[in-house]
């Protein structure tokens, strides 16, 4: 499950414009340990924070998933849980598209 959530990662890595992409790259790499669990607690906080306008919940798995390189045990979870959420929204554009 962790070679999973790794690959779902570099998938994402390739949606993403060049610089944001080269620098979530920079941020996952061994060696910027120090900068990573930092970035990583301040996002998911920033996540809880998603009624102030700078803020969303868009932090909260950045935040996750940049956390899950420094702790290996979140990966198979948090790729359960990504699975979860895709089959849910392929139901729901189903059911919408269906609706019409």
């Amino acid at each position: 499950m962790a070679a999973a959530w790794d690959a779902r990662i570099a998938r994402l890595l390739e949606l993403l414009p060049r610089r944001v992409g080269d620098a979530v790259t920079w941020l996952r790499a061994p060696s910027r340990r120090w900068v990573r669990i930092p970035a990583a607690l301040l996002l998911i906080v920033g996540g809880f924070l998603a009624i102030l306008p700078v803020f969303g919940l868009w932090m909260l798995p950045l935040g996750l998933a940049l956390l899950s390189e420094d702790i290996p045990g979140m990966k198979p979870s948090l790729e359960r849980a990504a699975r979860w959420l895709e089959a849910k929204w392929t139901r729901v554009v189903a059911w919408w598209r269906g609706r019409g």
